[in-house]
């Protein structure tokens, strides 16, 4: 953890500052995610200061009166005046995970959900139209389809990747496509390129949720999507221990989004961002190991006599295949897969599991395996379940870093018990 330190804030810079040449163009996932985005600090320290402070300081009034003619002509200025406005070390964080998205700018929020909720409420206002694909998070789903009706935003949903259906459905008022990739549980994959083509062609707005995916595996920025979100919760900061959102994309974009944070109030804070930070060093390490495992995960449980379905993207019946193989670099470490037999059947094999841990959530150093049926659709009718895709015996193991042997093995132990 960073060293807590007393910090003269008016030296911080609050803007991303350039890396060295040397570290500009780093090649490899494990070199970009210690070195990109690193921005320089007064005590020259390797890990980056926790600046834990809700208010700052000016030495008098002529200082406090240049600083707001800064800010009001929105000039560059190189500190902030209260902690809902900025952080150095959030700002550090916002710098690294815009480098690694291949933005210009990224920002901080307490929640992947926050960053949702906020980019939305911001870019929408009443009478506007928003059209989402069918396999999103379910919160995103119900905060599009009900939260944002209250406000009269209208919210039509489409299948993902039905192109015909996504231009059917935009009208004179729509303002935003949004989507998610890999998506959950079934790791569908949306293909970006179209995605992109379809906002670009009635000129709407692009969001895409790349919480599975992961800089590393996806960078949907390249591809022309306008935002990027992530629930840094995830594979971002790896190890189970923050909540954390972020969303990255062009500095105009970002600006806005940036000053609408600072009225709401949506911010994370000091201490989270060093967490995460630090969760970032090892991501494109974390990243390839799950990728790697998880891969080798479906493809025994595709053989194994006892499962009837497996969804992962390397394999290829999955639906996605080709999709995955000409814009994807790597699916995550998210397995879903129906075992022979009904929801007592799946429960068996998950009470079974030896390593995995029985919990929501994904993208973290500890294996974690749960019965979506059970743990995210539990009020549903099964009926409602089954409308989503939502099958008793259905198993969603999110892959963690221990050794994939082991958790092979593990899997075919349980599996011996139906």
């Amino acid at each position: 953890m960073s060293e807590i330190l007393p910090i003269p804030i008016q030296s911080i810079s609050m803007e991303n500052e350039p890396i060295s040449e040397v570290m500009a163009a780093p090649k490899g996932d494990s070199t970009r995610s210690v070195h990109d985005g690193r921005s320089p600090n007064p005590y020259h320290s390797i890990s980056d200061p926790l600046v834990s402070t809700a208010t700052y300081t000016f030495d008098n009034t002529q200082d406090l009166r240049q600083y707001m003619k800064q800010k009001m002509w929105g000039e560059g200025h190189n500190r902030s005046e209260y902690g809902r406005y900025g952080n150095p070390t959030i700002a550090a964080a916002e710098a690294r995970l815009a480098a690694l998205e291949g933005a210009e700018d990224a920002l901080l929020f307490a929640s992947g959900m926050q960053a949702i909720s906020t980019v939305l409420l911001q870019l929408l206002s009443r009478g506007d139209h928003i059209i989402i694909t069918d396999n999103i998070y379910r919160k995103t789903r119900q905060f599009c389809t009900f939260v944002l009706q209250r406000y009269g935003i209208e919210c039509t949903v489409v299948p993902m990747n039905n192109f015909d259906m996504l231009e059917k459905a935009v009208r004179s008022n729509t303002r935003i496509l949004f989507s998610e990739s890999p998506t959950n549980p079934h790791i569908r994959l949306l293909d970006v390129e179209r995605f992109h083509e379809a906002a670009a062609k009635y000129g709407l707005l692009s969001i895409v949720d790349s919480t599975f995916a992961t800089p590393f595996n996806l960078r949907p920025i390249e591809w022309g999507i306008d935002l990027v979100i992530h629930s840094a919760t995830k594979y971002l900061a790896g190890h189970n221990d923050l909540l954390a959102g972020v969303v990255a994309g062009r500095t105009e974009l970002i600006a806005g989004l940036r000053d609408f944070q600072g009225v709401i109030g949506a911010i994370s804070d000091a201490y989270i961002a060093s967490l995460l930070i630090r969760g970032l060093k090892t991501l494109g390490m974390r990243i390839n190991r799950q990728n790697q495992s998880a891969q080798r995960i479906a493809a025994f449980l595709a053989s194994h006599p006892k499962i009837e379905q497996v969804w992962y993207p390397s394999l290829e019946s999955h639906p996605d295949y080709m999709i995955g193989q000409k814009q994807y670099k790597g699916f995550g470490g998210v397995v879903s897969f129906t075992v022979r037999g009904d929801g007592r059947a799946a429960e068996r094999v998950i009470d079974a599991l030896q390593i995995p841990l029985l919990a929501v959530s994904l993208g973290g150093t500890e294996s974690l395996v749960s019965q979506p049926a059970i743990i995210s659709y539990f009020e549903l009718s099964r009926s409602e379940r089954l409308s989503l895709g939502i099958q008793d015996n259905l198993i969603r193991y999110s892959v963690g870093i221990e050794d994939m042997e082991d958790l092979i093995a593990d899997l075919d132990q349980a599996l011996s018990q139906i």
